[in-house]
């Protein structure tokens, strides 16, 4: 008998810089396959809380300690990241003093949100295109 398949939890954080002008937000490029800018995030790992790994995921990418404000969304469609089926949790948190890469970023930068780069990794496209509806307009994405 096989052992089950379930999809591995992880986070995404949309971390706010409050101490800057219209709230900028950070973004990461990533140091590992797949390359390119991203939102900070992770694997949620076995015996943490989904809290506690977007607080130590966003330590750990960007060296900011942050404050989660809202769970933000779900995302789970299975193609969302092409090494596994993954299920993000994604956070809107703030943070104050000034960001830099570790752990596997390779890069780090501060974005206004009509700033961000095209064709971010996984579906952060889609999240930062949702994230702009709620900031703008106050809509949720819808389920």
């Amino acid at each position: 008998m096989s052992q089950p398949r379930n999809p591995a939890p992880t986070v995404d954080l949309i971390i706010e810089l409050i101490d800057r002008p219209h709230r900028p937000i950070v973004l990461i490029e990533r140091l590992n396959p797949p390359l390119g800018w991203a939102l900070p995030g992770g694997f949620v790992d076995y015996g943490e809380s989904v809290e506690s790994a977007a607080v130590r995921e966003a330590q750990e990418e960007t060296g900011l300690s942050v404050s989660l404000v809202e769970q933000f969304h779900v995302y789970s469609d299975p193609a969302r990241d092409r090494r596994k089926h993954t299920i993000s949790l994604t956070f809107i948190a703030t943070a104050t003093g000034r960001p830099a890469a570790g752990d596997d970023a390779k890069h780090l930068a501060v974005f206004q949100l009509w700033e961000i780069p095209q064709q971010l990794c996984f579906d952060h496209d889609q999240i930062l295109q949702d994230y702009r509806q709620y900031r703008s307009y106050g809509l949720r994405p819808r389920l």
